[in-house]
């Protein structure tokens, strides 16, 4: 057996003295990590009398909920394999079940089929008696855990089947830099269906901290109450955070929002606007921006005493970054997630997965003198115009998201001569005065190729729920497009030739 997280998490028993809370609006419930450890024992123990056992696959498809986590512990210590299959991306159907070739589902939504079970069915499992103790299974590095899904821009999920090794060196090095103990409560929001929330499940049970999960709906009130030090939220979420505190002018409104003892923030998964950053840092709460794919894990992090806002911090250990002629980022992983996908057309995988643990990443970065990181944008989003100019378009929607007016928005130039942006507004009807002074504010700032002509406005704004943002609240582009071609087209038409 290897020393890693997932053989200590599996083997255990956990640090005693911690709490882990499973909160949501109207109610939570709370358990030591040792009960938590005891019951994934007995899951297993009534999962294995279904006759599950190892390389079956479990697939989850819930909110976050105490049955979810109990599910992927169980999974560890028989060597099942769990799919974890977001709300909203997927539907209970006979095609997914044989599709990911699932041996059993758990779900919280209504659907009735022979390898299906209510995810409330974990609670009466648990119950019910069972014949002898499962003992803990036995992980190498290249054992397989879990089969995460990508989000994807278009078309079908690919899969992407996680080793032992890529999760331990991941959780690792976060570790090493951030040394969550006795004292921290990690707050964690986004859906277990990703992965890495599931990490700080494992960091838990392995380091000895408490943890609160949540849902993004309930993420705020639930702050108020259970006081985290470690907040672990997306770009978009922040941004709402900071929107709430620029109209709270109460001098203790930070603490009311995420109460009083965050000892820092963390954030990833969509590029973070600099502007954001430096409110939180002002407020006096350091909030750490990251960087790292489905296919690589975490690459590169800001922490404590190696920060640098704007860049996404330096690369960690088991990680090497590569740069090509055009600047395009390949990670080279010690402990790769793996080397190619699982439900993908032909060549999908060939085009990220290039041999010896390298990952070509589609991202335009380069590294500083003192090893930062700097993500620029998207190989594929940098616009050629028909003079040959090259538009990169992510700090130009960095500089429009800068209004108080626009919560996203994202550049097109279906004519190769100028630029288009669709806007997502924030809450409440659009603000069109405001967004069309703030692209003239941004426009002077830019070089007459980079300038935009003219403004989509979306109705509705963009959600996760209108298929517009990702389960991660990136835009995707190609959606948007789908959705808004003919506007765009439409003002393209109207405008008057550049002079």
């Amino acid at each position: 057996m290897i020393d890693s997280v997932i053989n200590r998490v599996v083997v255990g028993p956990p640090p005693p003295g911690h709490r882990i809370t499973f909160a949501r609006l109207g109610g939570a419930d709370s358990l030591e990590p040792t009960e938590l450890h005891a019951s994934a024992g007995r899951l297993a123990a009534a999962l294995r009398a279904l006759g599950i056992g190892p390389g079956d696959r479990i697939g989850i498809l819930a909110a976050n909920c105490l049955e979810w986590v109990l599910l992927d512990l169980a999974a560890l210590r028989l060597k099942a394999v769990t799919a974890g299959l977001e709300p909203g991306k997927f539907e209970p159907t006979p095609e997914l079940i044989t599709r990911y070739e699932l041996t059993i589902l758990f779900t919280d939504r209504p659907f009735a089929h022979s390898r299906v079970r209510p995810i409330g069915d974990v609670r009466r499992l648990l119950d019910e008696p069972v014949g002898s103790v499962v003992e803990p299974a036995h992980y190498t590095s290249q054992d397989i855990t879990t089969i995460k899904f990508t989000s994807g821009s278009s078309g079908e999920p690919k899969g992407l089947a996680a080793t032992v090794g890529s999760i331990d060196s991941s959780i690792t090095a976060v570790q090493t830099m951030f040394d969550h103990g006795g004292d921290d409560n990690l707050f964690v929001f986004l859906p277990l269906s990703l992965l890495q929330q599931r990490y700080w499940v494992y960091s838990a049970l392995c380091f000895g901290h408490d943890l609160t999960i949540s849902t993004y709906q309930a993420a705020f009130p639930v702050m108020r109450t259970v006081r985290p030090t470690v907040v672990m939220g997306v770009p978009a979420f922040y941004e709402a955070a900071m929107r709430h505190l620029q109209t709270d002018d109460r001098a203790d409104a930070p603490q009311q929002l995420f109460g009083d003892r965050v000892r820092y923030l963390w954030t990833g998964s969509a590029p973070a606007r600099p502007e954001m950053l430096r409110f939180f840092e002002d407020l006096g709460l350091p909030i750490y921006e990251g960087y790292g794919l489905n296919e690589t894990c975490i690459v590169a992090k800001n922490g404590p005493g190696a920060h640098r806002t704007g860049s996404v911090g330096r690369v960690l250990a088991g990680k090497s970054v590569i740069f090509d002629e055009h600047g395009v980022v390949s990670v080279r992983c010690e402990h790769p997630v793996n080397d190619h996908y699982e439900y993908a057309p032909p060549g999908a995988s060939e085009r990220v997965f290039v041999g010896e643990g390298v990952v070509r990443t589609g991202d335009i970065g380069y590294l500083d003198e003192d090893g930062f990181l700097y993500i620029r944008g998207r190989a594929d989003d940098t616009i050629v115009l028909d003079n040959g100019k090259k538009i990169i378009v992510r700090p130009i929607e960095e500089r429009l998201r800068d209004s108080p007016a626009i919560a996203e928005c994202v550049l097109y130039c279906i004519t190769q001569t100028h630029l288009v942006a669709v806007v997502s507004p924030t809450a409440g009807p659009p603000d069109e005065a405001a967004i069309t002074a703030h692209l003239a504010a941004v426009n002077e700032g830019l070089a007459p190729d980079e300038r935009i002509r003219d403004v989509v406005i979306a109705s509705p704004a963009f959600s996760v729920a209108n298929g517009m943002l990702s389960e991660q609240f990136k835009p995707r582009r190609n959606e948007i497009l789908d959705a808004y071609r003919e506007r765009i087209e439409e003002v393209t038409c109207l405008l008057p030739s550049t002079p």
